[in-house]
């Protein structure tokens, strides 16, 4: 028996129904009442060492999401105010593709 790919992500928050309709707002995604069907691609699971500094040391996980026009979203996000994060050092040589980071409301 083998796992066939991530069957979702469970995690506290403050406020479920706020942190909820962020994700729907600015990703399209989230929410008991949907199902999120992906399409197929890579999906990444690494533990990382607890003094990492890959991402914030106060913080468990870090969501790594697929997008179809990454210059558009953030072009989208930016508008809407929330604060997005890019670094051409991320790309190393486009192979992975390209990244930008956003912290969600609670962080």
């Amino acid at each position: 028996m083998a796992v066939t790919g991530l069957g979702g992500l469970f995690f506290r928050a403050d406020d479920p129904d706020a942190l909820t309709k962020w994700y729907r707002e600015h990703f399209g995604i989230g929410g008991h009442d949907s199902l999120w069907q992906q399409l197929a691609g890579p999906t990444v699971f690494a533990p990382f060492k607890r003094d990492s500094d890959y991402f914030a040391a106060d913080k468990a996980f870090m969501i790594n999401l697929r997008v179809d026009d990454l210059k558009g979203l953030i072009e989208r996000l930016e508008a809407a105010g929330v604060e997005v994060k890019t670094d051409p050092e991320w790309d190393l040589d486009g192979s992975y593709g390209h990244f930008a980071r956003v912290h969600d409301p609670e962080g």
